[in-house]
């Protein structure tokens, strides 16, 4: 029987959210998603420590910026429903923090909706990075305008998903968002580095980023100045952009501590000055 979150969802294309979902070890993926993560696997052996390094650094992001003041988080590119998820974590620091999650993939929003019914504090949009416009008229309008005030500071999570945006389209993106938000928001950010994944072979990259190139989403990394220009105008909160375990690192801080370029991704967390 076709399960809810499921039905009419083109299972025949990967989706990097669900693949995305699959290294982390979830359950909210298909025979596709597997095959086309398996191959970036073989690729990449380090990939599902990576995305475990990865979502360890969302979750210190998160308890800083509760620590910050922030009460209000936006989580573009959310993905898949896991165990702790934004609002969870934002929740058990404070428990009136509200959350926004925003995801193209119809799976990781009918989820998150699932997920959250009943929740007042928070909620899950389908809409796309690419298209700011349309992204920024949900977040002004029911369910969102409920949950989160764009008048007020807001965080605006941007946790490894910005190397699906390849290319210069990515930065007016980001800026539209950044343009819209209060004084005082801060925004967070972990990309794949092309400085992190130089030790692969030419073709373990090539064999990965084909696999990516099968989704809705390719993937396409940067380089460190390239990744920094994301944070144009905005304060870098200490330790400034790093590898992602060596963000405010603890005791959750996930693999690699000891080897954190091996992580591959670059992480900082910047606040928009007063204009």
């Amino acid at each position: 029987m076709e399960s809810d979150w499921a039905r009419g969802v083109d299972i025949e294309t990967p989706s990097a959210a669900r693949m995305y979902d699959y290294y982390l070890g979830g359950g909210h993926n298909f025979a596709a998603d597997r095959q086309a993560a398996d191959a970036v696997i073989t690729a990449i052996p380090d990939l599902p420590k990576i995305a475990q390094a990865n979502r360890a650094f969302l979750r210190r992001a998160v308890r800083f910026l509760i620590e910050s003041g922030v009460r209000q988080f936006v989580d573009v590119g959310s993905g898949i429903p896991t165990v702790g998820n934004v609002h969870e974590i934002a929740q058990r620091y404070a428990p009136a923090a509200t959350t926004v999650y925003i995801d193209l993939d119809p799976i990781a929003v009918t989820h998150s909706r699932q997920l959250l019914a009943g929740d007042s504090h928070a909620t899950a949009l389908r809409a796309d990075l690419r298209e700011p416009d349309d992204l920024l008229a949900q977040l002004r309008q029911p369910p969102a305008a409920g949950v989160v005030d764009l008048d007020q500071p807001v965080a605006v999570l941007l946790v490894s998903v910005l190397h699906f945006v390849p290319g210069d389209e990515a930065y007016p993106c980001v800026a539209a968002v950044l343009d819209a938000v209060a004084p005082g928001s801060w925004l967070a950010v972990s990309h794949s580095s092309v400085e992190g994944f130089a030790s692969l072979g030419k073709d373990d990259f090539d064999s990965a980023e084909e696999a990516y190139k099968k989704t809705t989403t390719p993937v396409g990394l940067r380089t460190r100045p390239e990744i920094e220009r994301f944070f144009d105008g905005l304060d870098l909160a200490d330790p400034g952009l790093v590898w992602v375990p060596e963000w405010r690192p603890d005791e959750t801080s996930g693999p690699f501590a000891g080897e954190p370029h091996r992580s591959g991704m670059l992480a900082a967390v910047g606040q928009v000055a007063d204009r």
